[in-house]
């Protein structure tokens, strides 16, 4: 695996970070985007996450499996760890921006460069404004919180404390106009101090899957709808990739199957009732 990072050009450049108040400059990456279609979904919290908070982390994240979600986070301990590996366990595209360079050697927290290296293996992203090599400084994290927040079509908080510096990040969520969305939690509990006190400001509540793909506008598979499906090969990275629909050139190009082998696999899985092609696209059934 290339230990180097490119830089981003500008035709990759994320529109949705010129939005933000000085926004970066320069932008580092390893690893791949989503696909276009994908909604980004922020997940931040505690770096001392509570037990409540890693199961309802993990909870939420898996319900969104099969979705064209992309979860990003910031790789530290607690919360974004959480966050990440859930998004790994669910199949769903993550990313990783970080305080320090996107190389190894330059990797912080220490404890998961194992982590950032599952994250490059299953098709996600490292992403930085600092060159191989930088090692972080204190005042870099919420510099970094701020490409979290910027990319993001929606924040979801896990669990903040009284003196949690997530309390700034949900700050930059409002003024850059991203949806908030915070996990209840115990009445009394300090861990819920963060989600509690934005809940009572507007937040949108989330108990379940569901209310995520509502703030992302997303709607829900139908009762009943094929969840199930065991595929191998060449069917299976192409119905994989069908989260959303795509058109047949676009869906060949990201499988990175030759046309005559794909086209075969997609007259097979439309045989088998799965796929359908409907207006120029490929859709799951």
């Amino acid at each position: 695996m290339d230990d180097a990072s490119r830089q981003l050009g500008p035709n990759e450049y994320p529109a949705r970070l010129g939005e933000i108040p000085e926004p970066p400059t320069r932008l580092y990456a390893r690893g791949a985007w989503p696909l276009p279609a994908t909604k980004y979904l922020a997940v931040v919290g505690s770096r001392a996450l509570s037990g409540y908070g890693r199961e309802a982390c993990e909870r939420l994240i898996a319900g969104l499996a099969g979705y064209p979600i992309s979860i990003i986070s910031g790789l530290a301990l607690g919360a974004d760890a959480c966050a990440h590996k859930a998004a790994l366990g669910a199949g769903l595209h993550t990313i990783a921006v970080l305080g320090s360079g996107v190389d190894t050697a330059s990797l912080y927290p220490r404890s998961n460069v194992g982590l950032a290296k599952e994250i490059l293996t299953s098709g996600g992203m490292l992403l930085s404004e600092h060159a191989d090599g930088y090692k972080p400084q204190a005042f870099d994290f919420p510099e970094r919180n701020r490409i979290v927040v910027g990319l993001a079509h929606a924040v979801l908080i896990v669990e903040a404390a009284q003196k949690s510096g997530t309390l700034i990040t949900a700050r930059l969520t409002h003024e850059y106009n991203r949806d908030l969305l915070c996990i209840p939690h115990r009445i009394g509990d300090p861990h819920g101090f963060g989600a509690h006190l934005f809940l009572r400001l507007g937040a949108g509540l989330v108990a379940e899957p569901n209310h995520i793909l509502e703030a992302l506008g997303i709607p829900p598979r139908a009762e009943g709808a094929r969840t199930d499906v065991l595929l191998e090969g060449d069917e299976k990275i192409l119905y994989d990739l069908l989260t959303d629909p795509l058109p047949k050139d676009d869906l060949i190009r990201a499988s990175g199957l030759n046309v005559a082998t794909a086209l075969t696999a997609l007259v097979t899985l439309e045989l088998k009732g799965l796929l359908t092609e409907e207006y120029g696209a490929w859709r799951r059934v």
